[in-house]
């Protein structure tokens, strides 16, 4: 007790010595539960959390005769109440009730460092801060207002930007471990420990806790920006998030060269992991701006025509917001054949290919090229970027003989796409760019509107199309290029709504949607790119006995029989009128004008003419099994 760790030294086998005031502990693991110091002990290894402490208010009232009365009659206490109204929530405490608040004036807690001299005193109460949200309350609650006041109380407790622990191995660490941003200790700390424990012992938390894991942040989450975010979660703990809504604190952060051009242009923008990114764009005369909403919004007739110049065109949309990785080294192949479920391309090839743990399940979904002998390049999702660095620096050889690069914003781009996409390609390059000479999921470096370029023939439209990377300070070159090269062609700006009705036309899957690590490779109807009798990998195992014993679950793809709302994600499947699965994501499919879903259910309940429905905004609507994507299903245009 009393016992003040003061430094943290790991020894060249990985091991740890803590240093503290009254001795040195060595241990194999040092676990980062340091709650209020929980930034303090992350400095201490070099690292700075995205932590903050809020102070926070809550009443406890004397006893309240209508409480004891209803304890009485009911034979049990009043239930926990949320009121997203006042932003406030109620527990019995006793005979009384607890009232505590999460004010819109939000007070952090010692931004910069905390004291190790902190105990367990509380702070000074401020009535006149939480008085706006008490008047609300008492309004819905109007027994309280003339209840007589306990204590008021006071304290600090920890929060994440998002509001949601930190937990797992930190990135670029070894044995160092977080479980930290707990603000309910009770009700999460059971569940940290468990997944901390399994991760340790398996290598796996036995469970998805992407929403909790420390490595959901990259080194941009700054101690500032922290500030900023948790105040405004804070403020907001008890609202409803709109679908479309994009929320402004500490925006923008990282901006691309174009993102001054993007505005001018009407874009209205979103934030991807820290990054400025086009959602949709305004035409002229129309305010950029979203009405946030659960129903199909003022975006929906852009987003439309977004499509349908893509489809019928072309249209350019910025590429910034993917992981980029640079694999080199004469162990290059080897290692990336050991994580991958696929065979690796030749070179100046492309291949698609999942990633498994040893449990099995998916990790990753990676786009691969083979650039030149030793050297691979690799896209994946850019949120998941230091959750697959951990994974990597895991099974690196320790040889040396692989190196691997994350390029973050160092290698960004533009991709076009649609019917007139190789034309346009063809006027910004004098090399050859016939569907002869490259083919679709080809590779080539070369120069394109005088720009040294990276090429990927392939786009997540599912229509024909490239992706073009290129240094930073030559995109907006190369932008202005494809924009004056395509005019006459009709091109047009689409953002990333837009792409994801596309995908979605195709029925494409995405990272943390309908890839996770509670699904296998072939539940989530990734077959032909898992190959169980080529090579040995990570997982390789467990898929053959996913395979032999059959999934458990199946995904599936739906057109729904919506009226003026789509799918968001999460809602509840019916079958014959049960519920037994959930969507994954889902939205409206512009170009095919179909309402579009894709989810899980098990593989029992799965029969081509069984009667579906998914509940949006509480009502039942029905829904059809779709077997091909309603676009392209012999996916001719990705390959003319």
């Amino acid at each position: 007790m009393q016992t003040k760790v003061e430094s943290l030294e790991q020894k060249p086998d990985g091991t740890w010595r803590v240093i503290t005031n009254k001795g040195v502990v060595e241990c194999e693991h040092v676990v980062n539960a340091g709650g209020l110091w929980a930034r303090e002990v992350g400095r201490m290894v070099g690292i700075e959390l995205p932590v903050l402490a809020m102070e926070h208010m809550y009443l406890v009232t004397d006893d309240i005769p209508e409480v004891e009365a209803f304890n009485k009659s009911a034979g049990k206490e009043i239930g926990h109440v949320i009121d997203f109204g006042a932003e406030s929530y109620l527990r019995q405490e006793g005979k009384g009730m607890v009232l505590g608040v999460y004010e819109q004036a939000g007070k952090p807690w010692s931004t910069k460092t905390t004291l190790w001299s902190f105990g367990q005193e509380l702070l000074q109460p401020d009535l006149d801060r939480i008085a706006p949200s008490l008047e609300i309350a008492f309004k819905h609650f109007p027994t309280l207002e003339n209840a007589g006041i306990k204590r008021v109380i006071n304290g600090p407790f920890t929060f994440a930007p998002d509001g949601n622990p930190l937990v797992g191995p930190v990135q670029g660490r070894t044995n160092f471990w977080s479980a930290c941003g707990v603000m309910a200790g009770f009700s999460q700390g059971g569940g940290v420990g468990l997944a901390l424990s399994n991760w340790m012992v398996d290598g796996d938390p036995g469970f998805d806790i992407w929403g909790m894991d420390v490595a959901r942040y990259g080194d941009w989450a700054t101690r500032t920006y922290t500030n900023a975010k948790v105040r405004e979660n804070y403020s907001r703990r008890f609202r409803i998030r709109f679908p479309n809504e994009e929320l402004p604190a500490a925006r923008p952060l990282q901006t691309t060269p174009l993102y001054d051009t993007f505005i001018a242009q009407g874009a209205v923008m979103g934030d991807s992991w820290g990054m400025e990114t086009p959602l949709w764009f305004a035409p002229q005369g129309t305010e950029a701006k979203d009405i946030v909403s659960f129903h199909r919004s003022n975006d929906f007739p852009h987003i439309k025509a977004e499509c349908k110049a893509v489809r019928e065109a072309v249209g350019v949309t910025e590429v910034a917001n993917f992981a980029k990785y640079e694999i080199t080294g004469p162990g290059a192949e080897a290692w990336l054949q050991g994580l991958m479920t696929n065979t690796l391309p030749k070179k100046g090839r492309l291949q698609l290919c999942p990633m498994l743990n040893h449990q099995g399940k998916i990790i990753g979904d990676f786009t691969i090229a083979k650039a030149d002998n030793e050297r691979f390049m690799m896209w994946g999702s850019s949120q998941a970027q230091v959750y697959h660095m951990r994974w990597f620096e895991q099974t690196l050889p320790a040889d040396g003989s692989v190196r691997i690069t994350p390029y973050g914003m160092k290698l960004i781009g533009l991709s076009i796409a649609g019917p007139k996409s190789r034309e346009l390609l063809q006027r910004l390059t004098d090399d050859d760019v016939s569907n002869e000479a490259f083919k679709f999921m080809d590779y080539r470096e070369m120069e394109v509107a005088t720009v040294q370029a990276k090429i990927n023939r392939v786009t997540y439209t599912g229509d024909l199309g490239y992706e073009i990377w290129v240094a930073p300070e030559y995109q907006r070159r190369l932008y202005e290029s494809i924009m004056e090269a395509g005019a006459d062609l009709g091109i047009k700006n689409f953002g990333m709504r837009a792409l994801l009705c596309m995908r979605l036309e195709k029925n494409f899957g995405t990272w943390f949607r309908e890839f996770r690590p509670i699904y296998g490779p072939f539940e989530a109807g990734l077959d032909r790119f898992v190959k169980l009798d080529k090579h040995d990998y990570i997982g390789r195992a467990a898929a053959i006995k996913e395979k032999a014993d059959g999934p458990k679950k199946i995904r599936i793809f739906m057109v729904v029989d919506a009226l003026d709302c789509d799918v968001m994600g999460d809602e509840p499947i019916w079958v014959d009128g049960k519920v037994v699965g959930w969507v994954t994501s889902g939205g409206y499919g512009h170009y095919v004008e179909q309402s579009l879903a894709q989810g899980y259910i098990p593989t029992e309940c799965f029969k081509p003419d069984m009667q579906l429905e998914i509940e949006i905004l509480g009502e039942r609507r029905s829904a059809r099994l779709q077997m091909d994507p309603p676009f392209d299903p012999e996916a001719k245009r990705m390959r003319m």
